[in-house]
C-alpha cells in the first residue's frame, strides 16, 4: 500500500489516503516520487472549478506531474531506464499513431493524455508512467548534478525554455510579462542564451525582486508604472524584439502589443481564463508574429534544458532559488494555500518526508 492526494469525488478538495502501489506493464517505470510541485493546474484540480471540470474526465484520481524520483521498476521490455536511475517524468502522454506523433511533433498530439489529469499523476509514493515519458538525469562520476528540488522543477522549466528559446534572442530586447516562477525562470534562461535586454512585469514586489535576482534589467510593477517607461530607462530606441506572455492576463498581452517592435515576436504561454480583444490592426500593421506554446517540445525542449543546467552552475542556482517551499506532503493544505495565494515562490511537496 502506498499514502496517495486523491480528488476522490467531484468536488472541492483533495484527501489523503491509502492507495494499493500500481502495477508496471510491459513498456512502463515505477517511481518512488521525491519532490512534486504544485502548479495552477493543481489549483484548478483542488477548488473544482469550471476548468477542472473540463480538463478531468475521469473520477476518483491522483493528481501531480511536476516531480522528481527514483526509478524502482521497469517493464520487462526496457532496456533504456534502470533500476535506481533517477528521472523527471515528462506528463503528456501521446498516442504514437496520429498524424503529428508520426512526423515526430509528438507535443501536438490530437489524443494527449495528461499526467494529473487524465490518469494518475505523482502525488503518491510511488506513480507509473511510460518509459518513453521518463527523463533519466545525468551524473558526474555517481554525484547527481540535479537535486531532487530542480528535478521536481522540470516541467515547469520546460515550459519557459520552449516559451523562450521558440524564437532567436541572442542580442534581442526582450519583455516577460508575468513574475511567477515560470516568468523567473524565463528570465534566467533569456539571459543564459544572450538577450540584450531583459524587461519583466507584475505586480508584486516580493515576485519581482525575484526575478531581478534571476537576471532582469528592468523590473515593472505595471499597478503604477508602464512599460514604455522601463524603454526609456533602459534608452531603448526601438519596441522590444520578442516578448513572452506568460501571465494570462488579457491586459498584459495588449500592452506588450503596444511595445513590440516591427517584425516583433510574440510567444503566448499563457492561459487567459475568459476571452478578450485585442488590436489587430497593431498586429498586421506591425508585422507581429504570436506563437501559442503548450507544454514542451518532445524531446528537443528536454536535450535543451539538460544541457544548459548541467553545464552551468549559475542558472542551476537561479532556477533553483525559484523553489521558496518544500512542504512535507502530509501538510498538503499548505502547501496549497501557499500556492494559492502567490506569497511565495514554486511550493514542492516532499514524499521522501511525508511528515
Amino acid at each position: 500500500m502506498m499514502r496517495a492526494l486523491r480528488k476522490t469525488e467531484p468536488g472541492p478538495g483533495l484527501t489523503m489516503v491509502d492507495l494499493p502501489e500500481p502495477s508496471t506493464g510491459p513498456l512502463d517505470v515505477k517511481i518512488r516520487v521525491l519532490r512534486a510541485g504544485i502548479c495552477g493546474t493543481d489549483l484548478h484540480i483542488l477548488a473544482w472549478d469550471s476548468s477542472a471540470e473540463a480538463m478531468c474526465d475521469t473520477v476518483p484520481f491522483t493528481p501531480g506531474h511536476e516531480f522528481y524520483g527514483e526509478v524502482v521498476e521497469v517493464g520487462v521490455d526496457i532496456t533504456d531506464v534502470r533500476v535506481g536511475d533517477r528521472v523527471s517524468g515528462e506528463g503528456h502522454v501521446v498516442c504514437g499513431t496520429c498524424r503529428n506523433c508520426r512526423a515526430g511533433r509528438k507535443q501536438m498530439c490530437i489524443r494527449t493524455r495528461s499526467v494529473g489529469v487524465q490518469r494518475d499523476g505523482a502525488f503518491a509514493e510511488y506513480v507509473v508512467i511510460p518509459h518513453f515519458n521518463v527523463w533519466v538525469h545525468e551524473h558526474d562520476g555517481g554525484t547527481e548534478l540535479i537535486s531532487p528540488e530542480l528535478g521536481a522543477l522540470f516541467d515547469p522549466f520546460g515550459n519557459a525554455v520552449h516559451t523562450t528559446l521558440k524564437f532567436s534572442i541572442i542580442g534581442e530586447d526582450v519583455l516577460i510579462t508575468g513574475a511567477g516562477p515560470i516568468g523567473q525562470m524565463a528570465v534566467a534562461v533569456a539571459r543564459h542564451a544572450g538577450a540584450r535586454y531583459v524587461a519583466i512585469t507584475d505586480i508584486a514586489p516580493h515576485r519581482l525582486a525575484m526575478a531581478e535576482d534571476s537576471g532582469a534589467d528592468a523590473t515593472i510593477d505595471v499597478s503604477s508604472t508602464r512599460i514604455r517607461h522601463a524603454q526609456a530607462e533602459l534608452k531603448m530606441r526601438e519596441g522590444f524584439d520578442v516578448g513572452l506572455e506568460i501571465s494570462g492576463q488579457p491586459r498584459a498581452l495588449q500592452e506588450m502589443i503596444e511595445n513590440m517592435n516591427h517584425g516583433g515576436k510574440i510567444s503566448l504561454l499563457g492561459l487567459p481564463s475568459q476571452s478578450f480583444e485585442i488590436d489587430w490592426t497593431m498586429v498586421v500593421t506591425r508585422m507581429l508574429t504570436l506563437q501559442g506554446i503548450y507544454g514542451r517540445e518532445m524531446y528537443e525542449t528536454w536535450n535543451a534544458m539538460s544541457a544548459m543546467l548541467t553545464s552551468s552552475p549559475e542558472l542551476r542556482a537561479k532556477v533553483t532559488r525559484t523553489v521558496t517551499d518544500v512542504i512535507p506532503a502530509a501538510d498538503f493544505a499548505r502547501g496549497y494555500e501557499i500556492a494559492r495565494t502567490g506569497d511565495g515562490g514554486k511550493v514542492l511537496l516532499d514524499w521522501e518526508n511525508l511528515g
